[in-house]
């Protein structure tokens, strides 16, 4: 009788389940996005760059009055590929700014050195620099947000979200309501001092991107550029600061305790005394390239440059299509004649891609491409795009190169970061790539935070320089001549159509016939995800 009244009450719990489970997720489905509204955006501060006039009144801007007009309407580069001088230099440069930064970034760990750039951030802002904090909320965790916030208070500090998230913890639960929007990101990377000098790049602020990790190490690129170029970055700033996208972390972020500056305080001291830090704050006792370009010593490149940056209305799925970044590089760039040298991280060309490259290459355009192999990559998913594509991309003549990571190497060594001696443009072998530049015909070169992904050319929105400089381009076409194929796998096809790999060690040509130094369930994964129609997501 008990075990019949237990089926009874089980089998209506089952009938009541059926017929309420639908309702209740109709019902979480509503409170969700209830939850996920975002604030009226209302009244903003409304600031600007600094007029041309103010910004030659400052110490840079005295500092290089005269190169600039010994160059007029040329721009002042200077690469930055080492990872512990981008660092530094970022740091000088926030230290040299007498009136204002400008600080737009998609990822801000809070880490090593995300901790010590905020505090240096504080500082400039203590003796009396306007600060603007330009963060998009998806590369930012939510153990920052108590110190964003604390910052947001500081008279001289201003904190916006870009396309933020309403639920701070999990932030993932506005991916179920709110998807469309969420999906896309402000990918963007610049730091702008008085209007005159900018750094830009592929580097994002975290130990990753600087060498100071254990983990994955991003060989990567950034640019210091003066003149023209840093104007045009401090206006488009403007732009994406007065966006419909840009929220006041003030309406975003939850309260936070009187002592959460405390909190920072202690963060730096332990920073400072970590043993890992010990490289980072040596690198600021040196001489940087900020230091020299203030005492006129350091060498640049002169050139014409054109910033190349996406309608920020881009995150509201509303900007023209001529507004688009890869509209505005053919646009600039126009069609490689001889050659096309492209480096980027995550290659997905997809179909209308892929007809592009093997076309330049079938009117004899050499076209090489520099990208992660599975071994080296942090994304596989995104590798699973790219090899989708590899052998219609090998069958139309173009040259795949995939960097790999070096036996006997750990990823959070001085070979892997990048450091020394061993580093090239691209850092050295052990590194995981994120550099993204590409140079055309050895005249013109790129460097910005695009990715050659339906990612970048769709959803987030990118920024960089093509500047015109056979010198910068040539040493891009050298390392793929001479230093690419120590560092990288090169992809074959052999007479059957079967994929296989070689190498170069000591002059010989060493061949693997699956992906070198992969396992059976990593090219499973990367097989399982390239079958999935989610190529436009990667």
């Amino acid at each position: 009788m008990q075990r019949s009244l237990i089926a009874l009450a089980a089998d209506g719990l089952q009938k009541l389940c059926a017929k309420a489970l639908p309702l209740c997720a109709i019902a979480l489905a509503t409170g969700l996005a209830a939850c996920q509204q975002l604030p009226p955006l209302g009244e903003r501060t409304q600031t600007t760059a600094l007029t041309s006039a103010e910004a030659r009144s400052t110490q840079l801007g005295k500092a290089v009055a005269a190169e600039l007009a010994t160059h007029p309407d040329f721009t002042g580069i200077d690469p930055l590929a080492n990872p512990l001088d981008a660092f530094a230099s970022r740091v000088a440069l926030v230290r040299n700014a007498q009136r204002t930064l400008d600080v737009q970034y998609y990822i801000w760990r809070n880490d090593l050195t995300g901790t010590l750039l905020l505090e240096e951030l504080r500082e400039a802002a203590d003796r009396g620099v306007r600060v603007r904090l330009l963060l998009d909320d998806n590369g930012i965790p939510s153990s920052l947000d108590p110190t964003l916030a604390a910052l947001n208070g500081h008279p001289n500090i201003e904190v916006r979200l870009f396309n933020p998230f309403v639920t701070r913890q999990p932030k993932a639960i506005g991916f179920l309501t709110d998807f469309s929007r969420l999906n896309r990101r402000m990918h963007n990377k610049s730091l702008t001092a008085d209007g005159v000098a900018t750094i830009l790049g592929g580097r994002n602020i975290g130990d990753e991107y600087f060498g100071a990790t254990d983990g994955v190490v991003f060989a990567d690129l950034d640019v210091l550029a003066i003149g023209p170029a840093a104007t045009d970055v401090a206006n488009d700033f403007d732009r994406y600061w007065a966006s419909a996208s840009s929220f006041p972390a003030s309406q975003i972020l939850p309260y936070t305790a009187p002592d959460a500056l405390a909190t920072l305080d202690r963060a730096v001291l332990a920073a400072r005394t970590d043993p890992s830090a010990a490289e980072y704050i040596e690198a600021l006792r040196k001489t940087t390239d900020v230091r020299r370009l203030l005492d006129g010593t350091l060498p640049l490149e002169w050139a014409k440059t054109q910033l190349v940056s996406d309608d920020p209305a881009k995150a509201l799925g509303t900007a023209p299509k001529e507004s688009l970044i890869l509209s505005q590089l053919h646009e600039i760039v126009g069609e490689p004649h001889r050659e096309l040298d492209l480096v980027s991280p995550y290659f997905v060309p997809g179909e209308v891609g892929t007809q592009y490259f093997t076309q330049l290459a079938a009117k004899g355009v050499t076209v090489r491409v520099l990208t992660n192999s599975l071994e080296a990559t942090d994304v596989s998913a995104v590798h699973s795009g790219y090899a989708r594509r590899r052998v219609a991309l090998l069958e139309g003549g173009v040259e795949l190169f995939e960097l790999r990571r070096a036996a006997g190497a750990s990823k959070g060594s001085d070979k892997a970061a990048g450091k020394g001696a061993g580093s090239g443009p691209f850092g050295s072998t052990g590194s995981s790539l994120h550099a993204k530049t590409f140079a055309v015909d050895a005249e013109r070169v790129f460097v910005g935070s695009v990715n050659f992904d339906p990612r970048s050319a769709n959803l987030n929105t990118e920024l960089g320089l093509v500047i015109d400089s056979p010198v910068l381009a040539t040493q891009i076409e050298k390392a793929f001549w001479t230093r690419v194929p120590q560092l990288a796998w090169q992809a074959h096809l052999d007479e059957n159509g079967k994929l296989y790999w070689t190498r170069l060690s000591d002059d010989t040509v060493i061949r693997y016939d699956t992906e070198p130094n992969t396992t059976w369930n990593q090219r499973l994964s990367v097989w399982f995800f390239s079958i999935l129609p989610v190529e436009w997501l990667l």
